[in-house]
């Protein structure tokens, strides 16, 4: 058995005293900052293809929206460049998905002539639209006076007096699909409806639509 010399234990002191740092040990604990940034993007990247997997095995196709009928109630273009309309519009969308729901939230619509906005936006209620399924809207649109240039009030006036009459139904808002307990992100939404409607000035009510085209949808 070796025995540690008064030298020995000396040197090993003045070594000490003087600064001299010990080798670092192999086994130093991990940073739990590191491992816990580790963990959440591990967890994050996870989550990312689960939601990928799911979306390319549901694919979700684009609603389908429908203008199946228009009434005027109301149509005042005596002071331009103001003018003050009433109107309602019934409105079709078809969720074409068999296994994806649809939720719409923040959804405005407004009337436009020639690309300007004859009716002040309306706030629709929140839409949630099931699988495979078909929702039927009617917002009643206008009640206020509407700032427009010359060329529409007088568009509006000559169409009137011809009795037919170009309107553009805009749909404005943001979805998000569901399918089984997965949300996806918002996506904006924009309709665009164009219609073509018979009108006779004096007459109120339900007007003939010439034609029920599909509307334009872009997500």
């Amino acid at each position: 058995m070796e025995h540690t010399t008064a030298e020995e234990t000396q040197t090993q002191t003045t070594q000490t005293e003087m600064g001299v740092e010990k080798p670092p040990s192999p086994y130093r604990p991990k940073d739990p900052r590191r491992a816990c940034c580790t963990f959440i993007f591990i967890l994050l990247l996870l989550a990312g293809i689960t939601a990928l997997v799911v979306w390319l095995v549901y694919r979700p196709q684009e609603p389908q929206f429908t203008v199946m009928g228009v009434a005027i109630y109301d149509l005042n273009t005596t002071s331009p460049p103001l003018i003050s309309t009433n109107m309602q519009f019934t409105i079709v969308t078809r969720n074409p998905n068999k296994r994806v729901s649809i939720y719409y939230d923040r959804l405005s619509a407004f009337v436009s002539y020639r690309n300007q906005a004859i009716t002040p936006p309306a706030m629709l209620p929140p839409l949630y639209h099931r699988k495979h399924s078909t929702v039927a809207l009617s917002p009643v649109l206008g009640g206020e006076a509407v700032p427009v240039s010359l060329e529409v009030a007088n568009g509006l006036v000559m169409d009137e007096a011809y009795g037919v009459m170009g309107l553009r139904l805009v749909l404005l808002g943001r979805l998000k699909w569901k399918a089984g307990a997965f949300w996806s992100m918002h996506y904006g939404v924009y309709v665009k409806c164009d219609v073509l409607v018979g009108l006779k000035k004096g007459v109120v009510g339900q007007v003939p639509m010439l034609g029920s085209p599909l509307c334009n949808v872009d997500i």
